[in-house]
């Protein structure tokens, strides 16, 4: 083994630690998900143990993300990320990097107002970034409506109740929206 796969080696543990508390999850609800004991994560995480491809394969899954992401291989190769487009409640959502636990950004297209659902409010803990690529959309916060068109950007707090929709009846509209990861989980849940 040479030095730079020890030095990777004694990095998973930490890792392992930060992923599971970036989402809020307990080692009990960890080992639920992952089928490893609690036992098992605890010595993971403090690099007591080396982690197997068998103890890695299920929490990089849970956690979202590549295997090599998870142990913080050395990169190489093609830097491009092939993540496959999400379509839910009309919208499409094109991610536009790998699922890291924190803040996530997706490219979102919204349909001409013909094609969109009804308005659904939704409130969460964090905060939402979006920039108006192309189009026009509407921002309700509340009872405030905004709308922004191509170029402009808006920032909020996701506890006030929030619904964003095209604002023109013929053509789509497309954002880049960043969300925290309870927006993530919101827009995306069941996908």
């Amino acid at each position: 083994m040479t030095m730079a796969d020890e030095t990777v080696l004694e990095r998973v543990g930490p890792r392992l630690r930060a992923y599971r508390q970036a989402l809020g999850l307990t080692l009990s609800d960890l080992a639920a998900q992952t089928g490893l004991t609690v036992s098992t994560m605890s010595r993971l995480e403090t690099s007591q143990i080396r982690p197997t491809l068998e103890q890695l394969l299920p929490l990089a899954r849970v956690y979202g993300i590549p295997l090599d992401e998870l142990v913080a291989a050395p990169a190489h190769g093609d830097p491009r990320v092939h993540l496959r487009p999400v379509r839910k409640e009309g919208l499409t959502f094109v991610p536009l990097g790998i699922n890291r636990g924190e803040l996530q950004a997706f490219k979102v297209i919204y349909p001409a107002v013909a094609a969109l659902p009804p308005a659904k409010f939704h409130s969460h803990p964090g905060r939402e970034w979006l920039y108006v690529l192309s189009g026009k959309i509407r921002l309700v916060l509340s009872e405030q409506a905004t709308e922004l068109s191509a170029g402009e950007a808006a920032e909020f707090d996701t506890r006030v109740p929030h619904w964003i929709g095209n604002a023109l009846d013929d053509i789509p509209a497309e954002i880049i929206a960043i969300y925290g990861r309870q927006g993530g989980r919101l827009h995306l849940a069941d996908v």
